[in-house]
């Protein structure tokens, strides 16, 4: 049954992120509205918006006569510098926010970041040696460094100062989910280098650091992610806060790289020395990869749509053991968790059962 009282606009609802809370908030009865720029969804229930955030006229154009309770920023805009991307990435929340004003219709801001709040850019910690104390908190200060993520936090903390309105942050670690083509998505580029090696007879190389391959690790499940952004934006002693988001257990990638391999039936080979990036390792596969689509049919025979080997590489390059402490929203009420090797699990069967794999 449809609640009229909540209207949600998820704003980047073809993401990982954005296509899974905009499943929540529809099963939980909500009017849900998603905004992207090349609107692509076949959630059943959501209404499509096409707009450009960085058009406040073409955003005032496409918002027109839709009021939305509760705001969801789920997307970000990839640029060369980290001083462009603070510049691109709070003028988006600005202008939408500001579009938005003077409707006086707006009750909730949420807004999803990550752990680069508390690592800052790969390039510090690699050649400066900042590294954060871990498990990282929500409690840590800001880093003495450029980091959009802060700019973004500033542009929603001034607009609810303006509006009104509570807010929450959200902070997860590497999101593993299913969003075919979306720009960071480690689950479906591991699911594309695993039925590469199973089709070449190639080992499942560990592409990363000694340190994560090591060390204790977390992850979060897109619906984990969802499921505790409706909950911050719907229970009063949980807004004004940042959380971090994650599935709720602890794993080492030298336990788990070896299960994701037995389920592909294909052999695994751990860390060896020398960080191996996998964006090497798929730079000549593009004509593989389009060779196994034909031969079995598979619905997208472009390697690039569906693999994003830089943002793993930066994942699991790290020179750290990352987890995150999830004791602020636990002790709020929030209970939500999920095996890290059952996102994997389901995320591949999913990928399968829509011919994304064979």
């Amino acid at each position: 049954m449809e609640n009229k009282e909540n209207v949600a606009l998820v704003v980047g609802a073809t993401g990982i992120t954005g296509s899974n809370l905009a499943e929540e908030l529809i099963a939980q009865g909500w009017i849900t509205y998603g905004l992207s720029r090349n609107p692509n969804s076949t959630i059943s229930g959501l209404r499509s918006i096409k707009a450009d955030l960085l058009d406040e006229q073409n955003l005032m154009e496409a918002l027109d006569g839709i009021s939305p309770t509760h705001i969801y920023f789920t997307t970000w805009m990839r640029n060369d510098t980290e001083e462009e991307n603070i510049h691109v990435n709070s003028l988006l929340v600005r202008n939408l926010l500001d579009v938005l004003s003077p409707k006086k219709s707006v009750k909730h801001v949420a807004l999803v970041t990550g752990l680069k709040h508390y690592l800052g850019p790969f390039e510090t910690y690699v050649k400066q040696g900042i590294l954060p104390e871990t498990p990282v908190r929500e409690e840590h200060p800001r880093l003495a460094l450029p980091n959009f993520y802060y700019a973004q936090e500033d542009e929603v903390y001034k607009a609810s100062e303006r509006d009104g309105f509570t807010w929450s942050i959200h902070r997860p670690h590497t999101v593993i989910g299913h969003a075919v083509g979306n720009l960071m998505n480690m689950g479906t580029t591991l699911a594309i280098y695993a039925s590469i090696c199973k089709e070449t007879g190639r080992k499942f190389i560990w592409p990363g650091s000694e340190a994560q391959w090591h060390g204790v690790s977390d992850v979060t499940d897109a619906k984990v992610l969802a499921k505790q952004l409706v909950w911050a934006s719907s229970t009063e002693s949980a807004k004004n806060q940042a959380y971090n988001i994650t599935n709720g257990d602890v794993f080492r990638w030298k336990w788990l790289w070896k299960r994701l391999a037995d389920w592909f039936g294909i052999e695994a080979e751990g860390f060896n020395s020398i960080i191996r990036p996998l964006e090497k390792e798929l730079e000549n596969d593009s004509q593989i990869w389009s060779e196994i689509a034909k031969k079995y049919h598979l619905n997208e025979e472009n390697l690039s749509k569906l693999s994003s080997a830089w943002h793993t590489d930066l994942d699991l390059g790290r020179p750290l053991e990352v987890m995150c402490d999830m004791s602020n929203s636990r002790k709020l009420g929030f209970t939500a968790y999920k095996s890290t090797e059952d996102s994997f699990i389901e995320l591949f069967e999913r990928l399968r059962a829509e011919n994304i794999i064979p």
